[in-house]
């Protein structure tokens, strides 16, 4: 009864060596499934505005100001509705593909050309009216 370790122990004994002839992986390996692409998630901001025209320009103040502090924001998803119908809500910014896969960073129903993010971004659309595409 001296021994009474299973005999794995036995032989890692046995070898003399620490390791037991083992290589260096890490005792736990990667996840089998691949892991969970990135979702959306949208956060509900609350304000008051006289009307509708003030409140969709407080909106796109609000958004533009979020998005130049955390660049990670999703501007073209941004939306407006009132508090108590948010079935009825509104695309802020265009959001018209061009040629290049660049999407419009204008206000929705913009007159005018589309314009790509940036200074002096990608320009397309004929400019003939209100939501071109």
């Amino acid at each position: 009864m001296r021994e009474n370790r299973s005999p794995h122990w036995r032989q890692r004994r046995a070898a003399g060596t620490p390791g037991g002839g083992r290589d260096d992986r890490p005792l736990i390996g990667p996840p089998r499934r691949p892991t969970r692409p990135h979702r959306f998630f949208t956060v509900h901001l609350g304000f008051t505005a006289p009307g509708t025209t003030d409140a969709r320009e407080l909106a796109v103040a609000y958004a533009e100001a979020l998005g130049l502090l955390r660049p990670e924001l999703a501007l073209g998803a941004a939306a407006l509705s009132p508090a108590d119908a948010w079935h009825r809500a509104e695309r802020l910014f265009c959001g018209a593909v061009g040629p290049d896969g660049e999407r419009c960073v204008d206000v929705a129903d913009h007159p005018g050309f589309h314009h790509a993010p940036g200074p002096g971004g990608l320009g397309w659309g004929d400019g003939d009216g209100p939501g071109d595409d």
